[in-house]
């Protein structure tokens, strides 16, 4: 039984760096994932590798908050309501991911009174499963990072 236990041992000095990382497969490598489709011609840039605070994940502009609280054109169509969480704060932009539209598209959220110019991304999910909302936007709505709020959802023409 001695013998059995000590073999793994025995092959593991043999290493010259021992590790037992590839031993069960192939070691992960490192992939930057492409930046999702924006209606934005100047999206804003990612946050940087080592970005731990919100104002260093918000990378917006000045002027994109700006467009964004801007009052909407006339002739927005409501969509419905949703239910929203704080999406990947890597994702750079003002938007939503929502089963409430297919296609990329301009829209506007309310949220208890504060209203914003958005950019509605489709989830891919199952009408009534929620959404996904940037960083940036719960901060211009007002919204706790750490909450979930009803949003009310408008289409743009």
């Amino acid at each position: 039984m001695r013998l059995i236990l000590t073999i793994p041992l025995i092959a593991l000095a043999g290493c010259s760096t021992p590790s037992f990382q590839g031993l069960f497969g192939p070691a992960p490598t490192a992939s930057v994932a492409a930046p999702a489709p924006t209606l934005n011609p100047a999206p804003p840039p990612p946050p940087p590798q080592n970005a731990v605070t919100v104002e260093q994940f918000d990378t917006t502009s000045a002027e994109d908050r700006a467009a964004a609280v801007a009052s909407a054109p006339a002739g927005a169509q409501a969509l419905g309501r949703t239910i929203a969480t704080l999406g990947s704060p890597a994702e750079a932009g003002i938007w939503l991911k929502t089963p409430l539209v297919t296609q990329l598209t301009a829209g506007r959220v309310d949220y208890q009174g504060k209203s914003i110019n958005i950019e509605l991304r489709p989830s891919g999910g199952a009408a009534g499963s929620g959404s996904q909302i940037s960083l940036a936007a719960m901060r211009l709505i007002e919204a706790p990072l750490t909450s979930l709020p009803e949003l009310t959802v408008f289409t743009l023409p």
